[in-house]
């Protein structure tokens, strides 16, 4: 798993995460914020994922 370079708002991390699971970007940050909402760690898992996961590969296809 990686950060995404292409699908990145922030840090890439959703982005990353839907690549992994072939779903949108978009749906995953939507996961995420509904999730964030409700009381846990969230946003602690976003910033721990932001520093432990790798930059991902940028595609070149454009």
């Amino acid at each position: 798993m990686y950060r995404s370079k292409e699908h990145r708002i922030l840090a890439g991390v959703c982005g990353g995460i839907a690549d992994k699971l072939g779903w949108s970007p978009t749906l995953v940050r939507a996961l995420w914020l509904l999730l964030s909402l409700l009381p846990g760690p969230m946003w602690v898992l976003y910033i721990i994922l932001w520093i432990v996961l790798p930059n991902g590969p940028r595609s070149y296809a454009h």
